[in-house]
């Protein structure tokens, strides 16, 4: 039976810990499968309960934290070297950038037959000063000459990396969407609406829009902010906006709400009379699917957003700015209404037209089960992941 050790950065909500958790579940017995995972930071909540729900008991290198700290970075690249003589690999796979550099260099340097790496997203703009983003596209690329195969998670992000920014030769590009399970999304939603609406006292009159994801620069919530504004001064609906998730922009955000008048709860109020709540993170998110009406995003870079494949899972519209591999996952004028990432009108008007029209909700809400449900499953993950393992193995064969 091939081994595989498999390292992640840290277990935290999001694509990278979906698709590596379910990897290593659903790869074996065909894969014997070590998952290998760093320490979460500060602001972050942790979400071990994704790999204890699958009954997978991480080996924890604390070191390989998510921030660059050259002392840390060494011994996590020594505390890795340890791991693969000791397990004796056939595929290191990689996920996310720090993992992607430590580990592929112990891999590299321990002779590892296959080395993988996936690319969740990349920071080759909207995150970085230009020296900065210079100095990390020459190690990718350093670090894409010591990778058998790099995996994106959609073509729109494999023509990013292996065109746009020549990370490696496109014939080492391989595109595996991420594989979810979606299932929950389908079931008990009359019941789960009803769940989350009377947690936070919302009427059934009342449209929910939800954003979910990360508290950070990247994922640009202040458009959201914006957007929100104009439609509640625009629409006679009942309207509840909600952000879900948390991070270093949270006060900034909060102080951004105030200064354009959206009065706010935060998650440790009894009572949610405001048009906007902050949850912080929450781990129940087929009930907030089932008792929102849309979602959101509003990303300046994006691979493959998960809260958007399980929107659509759930049979709800989307409202997103068109990046990364969004057009990839979500039909556009089908399953949601996309708008340029600068254009904070069109953002706000494709928002407002599905807070009013409650046909065009349902319509594009009914269609997106159909589209991502087969696409994205993790059934469909596994089996790709299994055939692109095996042919790796056997190039290697004498």
């Amino acid at each position: 039976m091939p081994r595989v050790l498999r390292i992640l950065n840290r277990l935290t909500i999001g694509g990278p810990l979906l698709n590596a958790a379910y990897l290593t579940k659903y790869l074996a017995p065909e894969f014997e499968t070590m998952l290998l995972v760093g320490d979460r930071e500060q602001h972050e909540t942790d979400a071990a309960f994704v790999t204890d729900g699958l009954g997978i008991r991480p080996v924890y290198v604390p070191e390989m934290g998510r921030s660059i700290d050259p002392r840390r970075d060494y011994l996590a690249y020594k505390k890795v070297q340890a791991i693969i003589r000791s397990f004796q690999p056939d595929i290191v796979h990689t996920h996310a950038a720090k993992p992607g550099a430590v580990g592929r260099m112990a891999a590299r340097a321990c002779k590892v037959p296959v080395v993988v790496h996936t690319y969740h997203g990349h920071v080759f703009h909207s995150y970085f000063n230009k020296a900065k983003t210079r100095f990390i596209l020459s190690a990718e690329r350093y670090l894409g000459r010591l990778s058998d195969a790099i995996i994106a998670i959609s073509e729109a992000q494999r023509q990013e990396l292996a065109v746009d920014f020549r990370i490696a030769p496109e014939a080492k590009f391989h595109v595996v969407p991420l594989g979810l399970d979606l299932d929950k999304f389908q079931h008990g939603q009359t019941e789960k609406r009803r769940q989350f609406r009377q947690e936070f006292g919302v009427g059934d009159d009342t449209v929910v829009v939800s954003i979910i994801g990360r508290l950070v620069p990247v994922k640009n919530h202040g458009l959201f902010l914006a957007g929100l504004r104009q439609v509640l001064a625009g629409s006679k609906r009942h309207v509840k906006a909600f952000i879900i998730g948390d991070g270093e922009t949270r006060s900034q955000l909060e102080a951004q709400a105030s200064a354009l008048g959206i009065a706010f709860s935060t998650q440790q109020d009894s009572a949610h009379g405001h048009p906007l709540v902050f949850t912080s993170w929450r781990s129940d998110v087929d009930r907030i699917m089932a008792g929102s009406d849309i979602i959101a995003l509003t990303s300046l870079n994006e691979g493959t957003p998960v809260s958007l494949i399980e929107a659509q899972a759930a049979n709800r519209p989307v409202v997103s700015t068109r990046v990364g591999g969004i057009a990839d996952i979500v039909a556009e004028g089908h399953t949601g209404l996309l708008s340029d990432v600068q254009d904070v009108q069109g953002f706000a008007a494709n928002l407002l037209a599905l807070v009013e029209n409650e046909a065009l909700r349902q319509r594009l809400g009914n269609n997106g089960a159909a589209h991502v449900m087969q696409r994205f499953s993790y059934q469909r993950l596994v089996r790709d992941m299994s055939a692109l393992y095996q042919q790796l193995l056997n190039q290697q064969k004498p």
